[in-house]
């Protein structure tokens, strides 16, 4: 079992800052990498300039060919999408991966399903108790999402898709802000995930607002203040992809060479171009029709680990049935 030390350096034994410990991962841009295809149309030089990102950014695995049959034929696919720490405010260690969705698109229902799954979820790997989010730290992308399939009984059949910290405000940003109404009261001030943000921000419970890419990481990463914690946090970051989703519908900037560039630094995917032509093509309708989830477990004290979340078997059920039911052809 790893030591509370080595869980607390990184791939290559560099000390996290605690006070940065607990930051906004980045969903917004995986979602991205998904749908920008299918945002902005197929056009001749545009594709171009995706096809070389792509390029730069893939990592082919055994799944990427079963995927390209499976999104050729239509069928549901099922990607993990996957956020580390890193990337950003001087951080260039591995990190972990603390967003963890399991992400369903089913095109003939027409639905697009986020499951978020906690950060801190206790899982064995290898003979070994962790956090879920240190499969990723001690092995590679597939080893986190091997961890995900077995804590959940399923196969994931479409891939991961792995983005660093960097690159989100630009990416809000492009997509010319987001529009999210928010689901409590706070301010960022004072929480200590928010030690280094430019700017501090207050937000009402059920009033709208236009955020830019800086406002939307603030919102999106504050932790401490919401009295759901983490799991208020998840919810916090799927009401930002679904905004990004909604909004880049007619946006053609996203292909422009900086924008793409930044992609090309902090992404990284075993989908492959034809699964994401596929996805384009033919899931538009459900990848702007989303349903937000969340597997939730009780916390508990575990030694070297500290504070984990246990997941009951009914709960595990839950989330199997539900991922199943929205595989089903």
């Amino acid at each position: 079992m790893p030591t509370r030390e080595e869980i607390r350096l990184g791939q290559k034994g560099k000390p996290r800052t605690p006070k940065k410990k607990h930051r906004i991962r980045n969903t917004i841009l995986i979602i991205i990498g998904l749908i920008v295809l299918a945002g902005v149309g197929t056009g001749g030089y545009a594709y171009y300039k995706m096809n070389r990102t792509i390029t730069k950014i893939q990592n082919p695995s055994k799944t990427t060919k079963k995927a390209d049959q499976v999104t050729s034929a239509k069928k549901p696919v099922s990607y993990l999408l996957l956020g580390t720490d890193t990337g950003e405010l001087g951080r260039d260690y591995k990190g972990r991966t603390d967003t963890m969705i399991v992400m369903t698109v089913n095109p003939k229902t027409n639905v697009t399903t986020m499951t978020s799954i906690a950060r801190d979820t206790l899982v064995d790997v290898n003979g070994q108790q962790m956090k879920i989010n240190a499969a990723f730290a001690y092995g590679t992308a597939d080893s986190a999402l091997e961890a995900v399939e077995n804590l959940l009984d399923i196969k994931i059949n479409g891939g991961y898709i792995l983005i660093n910290m960097g690159g989100l405000v630009k990416m809000v940003d492009a997509v010319g802000g987001v529009d999210v109404t928010s689901p409590l009261t706070f301010t960022t001030e004072g929480d200590d995930t928010q030690a280094d943000s430019k700017s501090q921000y207050s937000f009402t419970a059920g009033q709208s607002y236009h955020m830019d890419g800086n406002e939307a990481l603030a919102f999106s990463r504050m932790r401490h203040s919401d009295p759901n914690g983490d799991y208020g946090r998840q919810m916090r970051q799927q009401l930002i992809i679904r905004a990004v989703l909604k909004n880049s519908a007619n946006v053609g900037s996203l292909f422009n060479d900086s924008l793409l560039t930044t992609l090309s630094n902090n992404v990284q995917t075993d989908v492959s171009t034809t699964s994401m032509k596929n996805l384009a093509m033919s899931y538009r309708s459900a990848l702007g029709n989303i349903k937000q989830d969340q597997m939730r477990g009780t916390t508990q004290s575990m030694g070297a680990l500290g504070s984990v979340e246990v997941m009951s078997q009914t709960e595990i059920d839950r989330v199997h049935t539900a991922i199943t039911e929205q595989m089903s052809e």
